[in-house]
């Protein structure tokens, strides 16, 4: 599945950011189909010459336009013009689970509202629209001057930074967020229109959108329904989109031409070695211990009951995701040629660096600065990963109500990025979210959390002794747990509106708690924004440079979560000696059930088991394409040369992991729901008579 988690520690912000440090511009101009390309610099020459396809302005804004991004990790496009949006099973999993209740399982049983007065409100849900773009490097890098050190540097950024956003959301009332590219080389103003009354539409049961599970994750052929139907809406109202996608009559055909829009997350193909090696020996073997911990933890509560198996059920498809999917990209770094091939593009980078007089001496060896940050960062990388608020989202909470009431009193350029004035309403929505929040759950999680911590950084550290305060991990976090009132949004309201006062008198257990790791927090994150991102950003504008200087412009940024376009060929690929076909069927999916007894997680909804002969088993259901994409695609979708929506990106193969350093479309493939085989479903087998003529009204 490709949506875009952070990293499941205590500090997943600054551990996404670590993991993204020293990316660098070390590769020659893309080859295949590779490109995650920004709307601003979009492939015109490449898909002239080698697709004989005219790219236009016209076409690429009403495809922007009609793109979303939803602010959980996933992307969607606009497929009606009264605010329908399309999306995977998975990225709307939360809305899902949160409007089930112990009498109701939507995730299980399916969703499906006919008339909009059933449409239930998704809490917490923010949707962007990506409305303009403006380039402000100039601005930003100008604000620094070449004296300074490199933690000033970074605080004149920032402060360069927060008055663009701020200037701009005043200006506008949009969501306006600098988004930076070629780590810290050239910086975009995006401007957003937000949505944040959602509303789910309809949801196949689980056992469809996710058939064949964890086994069949990462694999194709596919056999999976993964959509999601939701609505976007507007002082009560149903959004009128500025642009949305019609769907496609006809469908697609081995070969075709398609496209992908949509917000990938992040890429690590232009990482030094010395960063790649760090991955590969501590960073993800790492979160592979993590995860399996976590793991364990979620399946002994779900054992404990079916409601306990319930509220668990999204947690553990995360950790499951992340799991397989980190363990793709591990596999991809231990792979001795690959990694000599990155090797050899570091080299040819930096030898044409030195043999140029004049650039060698603007240059410096950015490089060698990278690695001696990764060596300064190493005896450190534990306390990064694990003192934070992670483990539960009572602790999250609390932290975030702990350092706001503290950072709304700075000047907004002095303030930590998500608390600038122009993220306060996306994050206040989040803290007021009044999604459930079960306290056995949260028990369990953070009970594992602060086991892991007392098992990495040992009973003497300050942080485990804060956190425990002489209890067993399990007691510690059953007493926070249990001393808390967070979960009630009235009490997380009261708090926002006391201000420092309320929060420094509350006696709430997770608040206490939260105040007491303030300190370390702080520090830790101190130390990575001022030793590790400052020296680090200051050494990628000089290798941005230099790769400009050397290839031009032909190689797009990593991803960042920001809109992006790729392109590619519906196509199959070589497996095992044979080849496998590029699409799967309804035929297919009953097939792969019988095959396996109908047992789970093969196993047929009872409405499909009753519906089967009325289905077309010949109309497609999945199809593979040489698309470029990574996890934050999810959701993204794929239309043809007329810009008419085929299908939707869940998931990729195997062999599309190693995407996220180095891109080889020989057997790599994107995986998308194909529309016919949504159309089919929801008319066949969900009678959704209503959904089918919205969607494909002319």
């Amino acid at each position: 599945m490709r949506r875009f988690k952070g990293a499941i520690t205590m500090r997943s912000s600054i551990v996404r950011a670590v993991v993204l440090l020293a990316a660098v511009l070390l590769v020659v101009p893309v080859s295949g189909d590779e490109g995650l390309w920004t709307f601003d610099n979009p492939p015109v020459k490449l898909l002239k010459e080698k697709y004989g396809f005219d790219l236009t302005r016209a076409w690429l804004d009403h495809l922007r336009l009609a793109s979303v991004r939803f602010m959980d990790g996933g992307s969607g496009s606009f497929v009606s013009a009264d605010g329908l949006m399309i999306t995977n099973h998975h990225v709307g999993l939360g809305c899902i689970e949160n409007v089930s209740s112990a009498g109701k399982d939507y995730v299980q049983d399916g969703f499906y509202a006919p008339a909009r007065s059933g449409e239930a409100a998704c809490p917490g849900y923010e949707v962007n629209v990506l409305v303009a773009m403006e380039d402000v490097t100039a601005r930003v890098l100008g604000a620094v001057a070449a004296e300074m050190p490199d933690a000033e540097a970074r605080e004149a950024r920032k402060a360069a930074i927060a008055a663009i956003e701020n200037e701009c959301s005043a200006r506008t009332k949009l969501r306006c967020n600098v988004e930076s590219f070629y780590q810290g080389g050239e910086y975009q103003l995006y401007q957003y229109r937000k949505y944040t009354d959602v509303r789910l539409v309809f949801a196949p049961e689980r056992s469809m959108a996710f058939f064949g599970g964890d086994p069949d994750n990462f694999t194709f052929p596919r056999h999976d329904l993964d959509i999601c139907l939701m609505r976007a809406y507007e002082n009560g109202r149903p959004v009128k989109p500025e642009s949305f996608l019609r769907w496609s009559p006809t469908g697609v055909a081995d070969g075709d031409l398609v496209f992908v829009s949509g917000h990938p997350g992040s890429t690590s193909r232009l990482e030094t070695m010395a960063r790649l090696e760090y991955l590969r020996d501590q960073a993800w073997p790492f979160n592979l211990e993590a995860y399996k911990r976590r793991l364990a933890a979620l399946r002994a509560y779900s054992a404990l009951g079916a409601e306990q198996t319930r509220r668990a059920l999204g947690q553990v498809f995360g950790y499951e995701n992340s799991q397989k999917a980190v363990g793709g990209y591990h596999a991809a770094l231990l792979d001795a040629k690959a990694m000599a091939a990155k090797a050899e593009d570091e080299k040819a980078l930096r030898a044409k660096v030195a043999a140029d007089p004049e650039l060698a001496r603007s240059t410096g060896d950015p490089w060698a600065a990278v690695a001696r940050i990764q060596e300064k960062l190493a005896p450190r990388a534990m306390d990064v990963r694990l003192v934070g608020f992670g483990g539960s989202q009572l602790l999250g909470l609390a932290g975030q109500i702990v350092q706001y009431v503290a950072e709304v009193k700075k000047p907004n350029g002095r303030r930590y990025g998500e608390f600038v004035d122009a993220n306060l309403d996306s994050l206040r929505n989040q803290l007021v979210s009044p999604a459930p929040i079960y306290a056995d759950l949260e028990a369990a999680t953070l009970a594992d959390q602060f086991q892991l911590a007392l098992d990495k950084l040992g009973p003497a550290h300050p942080f485990v002794r804060a956190v425990l305060a002489g209890k067993a991990p399990a007691e510690a976090a059953k007493a926070a747990v249990d001393g808390t009132t967070l979960a009630n949004v009235a009490a997380r309201q009261a708090l926002l509106d006391g201000g420092e006062p309320a929060v420094a008198a509350s006696t709430d257990a997770m608040i206490e708690l939260a105040r007491r790791i303030d300190p370390m927090v702080r520090e830790m994150r101190r130390f990575v924004e001022d030793e590790v991102e400052a020296p680090t950003t200051r050494a990628m504008e000089k290798v941005a440079q230099a790769r400009w200087r050397v290839y031009g412009r032909t190689v797009p940024p990593d991803a960042t979560f920001t809109l992006r376009l790729s392109y590619g060929t519906v196509k199959g690929f070589p497996a095992e000696g044979t080849v496998v076909a590029p699409f799967t069927t309804f035929y297919g999916l009953f097939d792969r059930s019988i095959s396996h007894g109908g047992k789970e997680p093969w196993a047929l909804a009872p409405r499909w088991k009753e519906k089967m002969p009325s289905v077309d088993g010949a109309v497609p259901l999945n199809f593979a394409s040489t698309n470029d994409i990574i996890g934050g695609n999810s959701g993204s979708p794929v239309v043809d040369r007329a810009g008419n929506f085929v299908g939707i990106i869940f998931d990729g193969n195997i062999h599309s992991l190693a995407w996220d350093y180095y891109f080889s479309d020989e057997r790599g493939r994107a995986v998308s729901v194909d529309a016919r085989g949504i159309i089919e479903a929801l008319r066949k087998v969900y009678g959704a008579d209503g959904l089918v003529r919205e969607l494909t009204a002319r």
